[in-house]
């Protein structure tokens, strides 16, 4: 119980901080030369009021102790004992319900080396530590370079140098007409995309009630609640609360993602666009989909089962709470697979921690709709459909979905590392391939383990006329010249990414730049405004954009013939040359070092725009002065209005 509620709060103070607190713990670090071969490090820490620095001390089931990392060469230099410190308050933590040691207000940690090669200039490593006040918790990684040539040297951060100064003020442009940067962040704001995430969390939690895992449980649930009750309306109530608690631990889930966005506002972009990250959500779903096909089950540790279920049987809230969170558990199997879906699409998209915070609130809901609908009309029990084959069937497709979002991450990782490996045509017929299979197994002609043998239903025998029309949707799709997956766009490679490749690699054939230098030479030549167009090649909406709202003729001719179009890839993977790479300080005093194409443009964009999401579209002279507000992710109407005003405006 201590353990869960410990990782509870400490998850939910990491939410609370990411508002804007000033950081409650500063770090000095200095040396002290004691000899020739013998020095001190000193890291003192000072700590704002009602604040508490843990000690170097390690607690089971206590908080992170303050941990020291260091780079160091043995042939060069050995640590000279432990790490000391001066003696730190020892009290009863009530968070923790143990007596713990800590700092107040000034902390000093020492720690002896010997320097073994006296050519040895400096010495890395990292401070990670924890601090909590009466509300809430951080937890922080603080690098440190200390030189050894001096007496009390304090280096705490990467050194900025001439040369970088000028790179990064190089990517500075001098806007003018700024007012429209703060207009855009009201008026293009679009809230479909939530709309959107909520439903389809929605459906997922719809069809995960479908499922062998959940199905089975909501009449036993339901009758529990009203059998144990003194009352009905006691009864109700105790099943609108389990409901309610479903809905917030998926919600709780999310949470851990606003604290990794409120540090880097572009992390989950770079998240969503690794590739070995992809490729492990490429491995997982195919993992995720034959545990669907029934060759083996996903379970958590039985532990945590039993430690919920046994938490259950406490009387009021608390024991409900529990309630919920076992059916979570002894659910993953069926549900695991479906939340990982959520969570993969809501990171590939723009503002991924709300939007998956918007996912889980519809899946959570759904999932306790019938639990809260049955408490309330009980006899509405006695039509539900039994459990049986369906559900496996169920299992089966979904399945096949996975094996389909499976392939989306592959082409990820191909796009932005540029292997070539899934075109757009090996895509297409990979997934014909996978449309053929499940139609095949709707109509019983293929089998899995756990299937039943009978008459088919008419309702499998519709999702197989369903499954042949997306067979032959598909099949169209990858034999015909023309742009006929709408449906799909985003989704499969870009058209121009086809095994068919011609020299032009941008959208729908049009003439684009991919570096913003050498766009801006040739607006400046022809005297046409540039378009910026910030995309990303695993960027779904961005591939909705040019194949839905680019290519209708009139927004199509306009691109093609009044404006300079620069797209620049903010997932881009290819390594900048060695003597362009830099590093970029942030007006916050953040560093990033800047390595790829990606990096250079995605800084670039948040510098000039405050703006880390894609597509994000600004039109503008090339002398900085800005046309209209940038624009997001819209409709054909809004984006033709939208061009057509800056167009006018030049």
């Amino acid at each position: 119980m201590k353990k869960y509620y410990s990782l509870f709060l400490f998850f939910l103070s990491l939410i609370c901080y990411a508002q804007g607190d000033e950081e409650p713990v500063v770090w000095t670090t200095s040396v002290n030369r004691i000899s020739e071969t013998i020095v001190d490090l000193h890291f003192d820490a000072t700590i704002t009021d009602k604040w508490h620095l843990y000690s170097l001390e390690e607690f089971e089931d206590g908080p992170l102790p303050t941990e020291f990392t260091f780079e160091l060469d043995s042939l060069k230099v050995r640590l000279d004992g432990p790490m000391t410190s001066n003696n730190p308050k020892i009290e009863f933590d009530e968070i923790f319900e143990i007596d713990l040691p800590f700092f107040e207000y000034k902390a000093r940690f020492t720690q002896r080396l010997e320097i073994l090669d006296l050519s040895l200039e400096q010495i890395s490593g990292e401070i990670n530590y924890q601090a909590c006040d009466d509300r809430l918790c951080i937890f922080r990684t603080e690098p440190f370079t200390l030189s050894l040539q001096g007496k009390a040297i304090v280096a705490t951060s990467i050194e900025i140098t001439a040369e970088d100064q000028a790179r990064s003020t190089a990517l500075t442009l001098n806007l003018k007409n700024k007012g429209y940067l703060q207009d855009a962040l009201v008026n293009t704001e679009d809230s479909s995309p939530l709309l959107t995430l909520f439903l389809l969390g929605f459906l997922g939690g719809l069809i995960a009630i479908l499922t062998p895992c959940v199905f089975p449980m909501i009449p036993l649930t339901v009758s529990f609640f009203l059998k144990q009750a003194t009352s009905l309306r006691k009864g109700v109530f105790n099943a609108l609360l389990y409901g309610f608690f479903i809905v917030f631990i998926y919600v709780l889930l999310s949470l851990p993602f606003h604290f990794l966005d409120s540090l880097n506002p572009e992390i989950l972009n770079t998240i969503a666009t690794n590739v070995p990250l992809n490729l492990f959500f490429f491995a997982i779903f195919i993992f995720f989909a034959f545990s669907f096909f029934g060759y083996y089950e996903l379970t958590l540790p039985s532990s945590w089962g039993n430690t919920a279920d046994s938490s259950s049987n406490m009387k009021g809230g608390i024991g409900i709470f529990f309630m919920a969170l076992t059916l979570a558990i002894v659910s993953f199997s069926c549900t695991g697979p479906i939340l990982g879906s959520l969570l993969a699409g809501s990171l590939t998209t723009d503002g991924g921690a709300m939007q998956l915070t918007v996912g889980m609130t519809g899946f959570g809901l759904a999932l306790a709709l019938p639990f809260a609908l049955f408490a309330l009309f009980p006899n509405a029990l006695n039509a539900l459909p039994k459990s049986g084959g369906w559900m496996t069937t169920v299992k089966v497709v979904l399945g096949f979905l996975e094996l389909a979002l499976a392939l989306k991450f592959l082409s990820n990782a191909d796009l932005v590392s540029h292997w070539g490996l899934l075109k757009r045509e090996v895509f297409i017929g990979i997934w014909v391939f996978l449309a053929s299979g499940l139609t095949l197994y709707l109509f019983g002609l293929i089998r899995f383990p756990h299937d039943q043998k009978g008459k088919l239903s008419k309702a499998r025998i519709g999702t197989g006329v369903l499954s042949l029309l997306l067979t032959a949707y598909l099949s169209f799709g990858l034999f015909s010249k023309e742009n006929t997956l709408q449906l799909l766009s985003g989704f499969p490679p870009p058209e121009f990414y086809s095994i068919y490749a011609t020299d032009n690699e941008c959208p729908l054939g049009l003439e684009c730049y991919k570096d913003f230098e050498t766009g801006l030479a040739v607006a400046q030549k022809t005297g046409k405004p540039i378009l910026l167009d910030f995309t990303g090649w695993a960027c779904v909406n961005c591939r909705k954009m040019e194949e839905n709202v680019w290519s209708q003729p009139e927004i199509f001719n306009l691109l093609n013939e009044e404006v300079i179009l620069i797209s620049l890839y903010i997932d881009d993977k290819s390594e900048l040359p060695e003597n362009e790479a830099f590093n970029f300080q942030y007006p916050d005093g953040r560093v990033r070092t800047i390595n790829t194409i990606g990096e250079k443009w995605a800084s670039f964009q948040s510098l000039n725009f405050n703006s880390a999401s894609q597509p994000f579209y600004v039109l503008m002279h090339a002398d900085g002065t800005l046309l209209n507000g940038p624009i997001q992710y819209t409709d054909a109407s809004t984006y033709s209005n939208w061009l057509q005003t800056g167009l006018q405006n030049k």
